[in-house]
């Protein structure tokens, strides 16, 4: 069974939102290429997601893109501005959710805002952070302490965290590992939900093919020893994605397929 690349079934009209074109990354000390010649077009609205093999390079992508790493080699455009240190319309969430344990629910959600323009204006978005907290489902927290929460409920802050400076493009960096299975399908649930309803454009790295396949409107699929995109899988399933899905026929020919591209990918 083939499948498209993303470049051939594009959507008319759908504006790209971040853009690398031949982006490397090369670690002079020891002349470790951890990159070479990686381009991704994220479409305003879309999912994507990249994986591979621990050690391909998926995280100093990531760094890069958030403007925590600077590029060898490249170009790194956000709106058609280059990327070269953080900024307010990239937002970013981690495997662990990161909240400071003396700050309330509501005050972590409002820090991104405190830092950047300070305590007035943080007070001036709280109406905005209480409707985030609504919109992920933990509307009532707003006083809770992290060690108040459960790690479904810390990641869900840490989402509106993510939200609440309005970013232009969500860079997750396997947000939900961490997590039992059961309570990490339901939040890429939620965060399928989420997206949908904001129109977010969102890049996710993940180890694991089905949650990639469940998520992405575009698979990444990457090779080590340069880290590289050997393919983009473009995953033709209606939305919203359920549960259900991953037993149908067609979502295991596309988790066979990436799996094939990554055993293909570790022998070269």
């Amino acid at each position: 069974m083939s499948f498209a690349t993303s470049q051939q079934v594009d959507a008319p009209g759908a504006s790209t939102v971040y853009r690398l074109e031949n982006v490397g990354k090369v670690y002079l000390r020891n002349a470790l290429v951890a990159l070479k010649g990686v381009s991704i077009n994220l479409a305003e609205g879309s999912f994507s997601s990249v994986i591979g093999s621990s050690g391909c390079g998926k995280s100093t992508l990531l760094k890069i893109m958030a403007g925590l790493l600077p590029a060898t080699s490249g170009t790194v455009e956000l709106r058609g501005s280059p990327v070269t240190g953080p900024r307010p319309d990239i937002g970013m969430m981690f495997q662990q959710a990161t909240l400071l344990p003396w700050r309330t629910t509501i005050d972590n959600i409002l820090l991104p805002i405190s830092m950047r323009e300070g305590k007035a204006a943080a007070r001036a978005s709280r109406e905005k952070a209480e409707a985030l907290m609504e919109l992920v489902g933990i509307k009532g927290f707003e006083g809770a302490y992290a060690s108040q929460l459960s790690g479904g409920m810390a990641q869900r802050a840490a989402i509106c965290r993510m939200l609440i400076t309005e970013p232009a493009v969500l860079l997750l960096d396997e947000p939900f590992g961490a997590l039992d299975e059961i309570v990490r399908d339901f939040m890429n649930m939620e965060l399928q939900r989420i997206c949908m309803e904001r129109n977010a454009t969102a890049f996710l790295v993940t180890h694991s093919i089905a949650e990639a396949v469940l998520l992405s409107d575009t698979v990444y699929v990457m090779a080590p020893r340069p880290g590289r995109v050997i393919e983009e899988v473009r995953i033709e399933l209606p939305r919203p994605r359920t549960l259900d899905m991953t037993t149908e026929p067609i979502f295991g020919e596309y988790v066979r397929y990436i799996r094939g591209l990554l055993d293909e990918g570790s022998r070269t």
